[in-house]
C-alpha cells in the first residue's frame, strides 16, 4: 500500500515511514502545494495529514481531497490541535481518524492498519470473487465468464484482479505498475498498455458487455461497471 503524509516536522515524517516501512511505502511531503501536485497525478491508499503548516493548512487538503479524490480514500488526522472542536471539525471535514501528537508508534500503526483493513479488504487466500459474471478465483489465479474459463498470464490476472477491486476508482499508470510489477525501471514503457489491451478483449471490458475500461488522459486507467450495457453501433 502506498501512504502519503503531510507534516512540516522532517522528523515526524521520518518516524511514520519509519513504522510502515516494512509493509508499505511511505511518500513524504513537507508543504502542501507539493502534495497537491503529487495526488494529481499518483495514486494512494491512504493520506496522513498535520493540521498547521507554514505553507497552508491540512484541513483545507483533507476537503480538497473529499471533493477530489475516491470517497472511499482513508484519511488520518495527526495533529498537535486537541481542543474538542477541532477534533470535532476534523471528522467534519472527512476525517476517518485523528491522533493528537505525539502519536505512540503502536498507536499509530494499529489506527493505520485499521484503515487499510476497512478501505481494503483482504483477499481470503484460496477465495473466489464474483463481479457479475467475472468470476475470480485467486488460489488458481483464473477467471471465469459464466462457464468459460479465460486464459490469463499471471500479471494479467493481477491486474485484472486490481482493476475488479478498485472498480470506478483512477489508477494511475506509476501506482499499477509498482503493485503489479514492482520497482522496475527497466520495464518497457508500453508493456502496462499492452496487457490493458489484453485483458479488455480477453475478459469482454467492452461497454455492450457493460463494462469500461478506459484512459483517464495524462494518469493511467479506470474500470467501470455501467448500469446498462451499450448497444453496439
Amino acid at each position: 500500500m502506498k501512504l502519503a503524509i503531510l507534516d512540516d516536522d522532517a522528523d515526524h515524517n521520518r518516524l511514520i515511514a519509519q513504522t510502515f516501512a516494512v509493509e508499505h511505502d511511505c511518500i513524504c511531503f513537507d508543504t502542501v502545494p507539493g502534495l497537491l501536485r503529487y495526488l494529481q497525478r499518483e495514486t494512494i491508499d491512504l493520506l496522513i495529514l498535520d493540521w498547521n503548516l507554514p505553507s497552508g493548512s491540512g484541513l483545507s487538503v483533507l476537503t480538497w481531497a473529499r471533493a477530489n479524490l475516491p470517497s472511499s480514500l482513508p484519511v488520518l488526522m495527526i495533529t498537535s490541535r486537541s481542543g474538542d472542536e477541532d477534533i470535532l471539525s476534523g471528522f467534519a471535514a472527512g476525517a476517518d481518524d485523528y491522533i493528537v501528537k505525539p502519536a505512540q508508534t503502536t498507536i499509530l500503526k494499529g489506527r493505520v492498519e485499521a484503515l487499510l483493513r476497512r478501505a481494503y479488504p483482504p483477499v481470503e487466500t484460496g477465495g473466489v470473487e464474483t463481479f457479475g459474471e467475472h468470476i475470480f478465483d485467486v488460489a488458481r489465479q483464473s477467471v471465469r465468464i459464466g462457464d468459460a474459463v479465460i486464459d490469463l498470464t499471471a500479471k494479467e490476472f493481477q491486474l485484472a484482479h486490481l482493476l475488479f477491486r478498485n472498480l470506478s476508482r483512477a489508477m494511475s499508470r506509476g501506482y499499477l505498475l509498482e503493485r503489479i510489477w514492482g520497482l522496475a525501471p527497466d520495464l518497457p514503457t508500453r508493456t502496462l498498455d499492452a496487457h490493458i489491451s489484453r485483458i479488455r478483449l480477453k475478459l469482454q471490458l467492452r461497454p455492450q458487455q457493460g463494462f469500461r475500461l478506459s484512459t483517464v488522459y495524462s494518469y493511467g486507467y479506470r474500470l467501470e461497471k455501467l448500469e446498462q450495457p451499450e448497444e453496439a453501433a
